[in-house]
């Protein structure tokens, strides 16, 4: 049977008797300008089977998503998926519009607290924003991701995007999102951490 694989989240999907991942992000996950099938969740789902791991992988990334957007709709992924691990990629959004790196990591603390209060793991996927915003604020921000897996003693990735955000050839048009090419490389970037989260 092919993997099964959701991109959105519905009221109407059955519970899945196979333990689930959720992948709950933004553009960077949601497959933004490039097929669905080439983004690096549907390459997660794939990876898993091979590796002899039965795990069901819904991509509840929505582009253009906040950490606060993220903070509103989590309990209704949560209570309509009840994940065993959800792999959190937000933040980008809101460090490209400058808000307060105090506010993101409140945001993001809320999400992962109901995730652990649901009884699933997290792993959390650092991001980074462009130099120009100063010295000061890109300091800030970075640290959000560092300072919340220390305090809630969770999983992380110092950059999500590593080996992909400063290549322009794995990079679409608006050097902001990685093409098709860029998606093999953020799984690699994923996968060794959420591989040690899971059972076979």
């Amino acid at each position: 049977m092919l993997p099964f694989f959701l991109l959105l989240f519905s009221t109407c999907v059955p519970a899945s008797p196979l333990p689930t991942i959720l992948v709950f992000g933004d553009s960077l996950s949601a497959g933004y300008g490039i097929d669905i099938d080439q983004s690096w969740p549907t390459l997660l789902q794939a990876k898993l089977k091979t590796q002899g791991y039965e795990y069901l992988v819904i991509n509840a990334s929505i582009s253009g998503e906040t950490t606060e957007g993220g903070s509103v709709r989590i309990g209704a992924a949560l209570e309509n998926f009840n994940p065993n691990l959800v792999i959190l990629e937000l933040g980008g959004n809101d460090g490209l519009r400058g808000f307060p790196p105090q506010i993101i990591k409140n945001n993001l603390r809320k999400i992962i607290q109901a995730a652990q209060a649901n009884k699933a793991s997290v792993v959390l996927l650092g991001i980074r924003i462009p130099p120009n915003y100063g010295v000061r604020y890109t300091q800030a921000f970075e640290s959000v991701y560092r300072e919340l897996a220390t305090e809630l003693s969770i999983p992380w990735i110092e950059f999500f995007m590593q080996d992909v955000a400063l290549d322009q050839s794995l990079m679409q048009e608006d050097q902001i999102h990685p093409n098709a090419a860029a998606q093999p490389i953020l799984l690699n970037n994923v996968w060794p951490v959420v591989s040690e989260t899971l059972s076979k």
